[in-house]
């Protein structure tokens, strides 16, 4: 004998997934953006204390400095000497509609150095070798191998994690100046030998107008840029869901949040970096 369907009563109903209202829907993708915030923050403290707790042995930090860093050499070089020549290229036209063609080295040279380098090389590393830790952390956890370090008695944030870090933090500020080593010859190749602009003023005045000082803030921003790289890579491979899309949903939020993360650290030490260098120059003006 059947039996008939008992209602379901309006209270019940109103408590369905289905049946949230907009505003419902708002106030819990915020508490998961926090709770997002606090593990990932509570990830980073791990990982540090980690870096300081035990030594990382060389036999893994050497094959991912090479991974991360070495391999990473080709595509930020091409980068930069493309962005070199472009900012020639378009630059050019403006400056010599106000016949100050012999200042564009000034511009292109400080431009690279102090932001487009910086933030160039960081992208790329984020884009190649960000969306790769997350991957490859994600399949890890996915096929349960971290879970395996774990029953083995080694922590896996010692060991997947500080290597990774440690590469990301140390090698970017190389592959900073190698952006902006080669982003300066490109558009210098470009505006002394196509747009014909003096070689002579070219290199006089980039020399006049960047100075040290601005090649140390680009270098001085690429280490939080490599350290929110690795951080929110491998935080992400380490709650990779379960299932191959889990594991390219990782990939993709590890590059997404990483260059977000890179223009908001990019815009605050900017401006943290200006009034600094404003209350030790006061004399001085140094923009951004």
């Amino acid at each position: 004998m059947a039996v008939a369907a008992l209602p379901t009563s309006p209270k019940a109903s109103s408590e369905s997934p289905h049946a949230l209202t907009p505003v419902h829907r708002v106030g819990e993708r915020i508490f998961e953006i926090v709770a997002d915030v606090g593990d990932m923050a509570v990830f980073a403290a791990m990982t540090l204390s980690w870096m300081f707790r035990r030594r990382t042995r060389w036999s893994v930090l050497v094959p991912t400095f090479y991974a991360i860093g070495v391999s990473s050499v080709p595509v930020v070089a091409i980068t930069g000497t493309f962005i070199g020549m472009v900012l020639a290229v378009q630059a050019h036209s403006q400056f010599a509609m106000m016949g100050l063609e012999t200042r564009l080295g000034s511009v292109i040279n400080i431009s690279l150095v102090k932001e487009l380098g910086p933030v160039l090389a960081a992208t790329m590393l984020a884009g190649r070798v960000g969306s790769s830790m997350s991957a490859e952390l994600g399949t890890m956890r996915v096929t349960e191998q971290i879970d395996a370090l774990s029953a083995l008695g080694t922590n896996p944030i010692h060991y997947l994690a500080v290597p990774r870090f440690l590469a990301c933090f140390l090698l970017i500020p190389l592959l900073t100046l190698m952006a902006d080593f080669m982003g300066v010859i490109g558009g210098a190749v470009v505006s002394t030998q196509i747009l014909l602009v003096d070689s002579f003023a070219y290199w006089q005045h980039s020399r006049e107008y960047v100075g040290g000082i601005d090649l140390l803030a680009g270098v001085f921003k690429s280490f939080f840029f490599g350290a929110a790289i690795a951080l929110i890579s491998c935080h992400r491979g380490f709650n990779s869901r379960a299932g191959a899309e889990g594991v390219g949903r990782a990939a993709t939020e590890a590059f997404v949040f990483s260059f977000i993360a890179i223009l908001f650290l990019d815009f605050c030490i900017g401006i943290a970096w200006n009034s600094v260098y404003s209350a030790i120059f006061p004399n001085s003006v140094n923009l951004l």
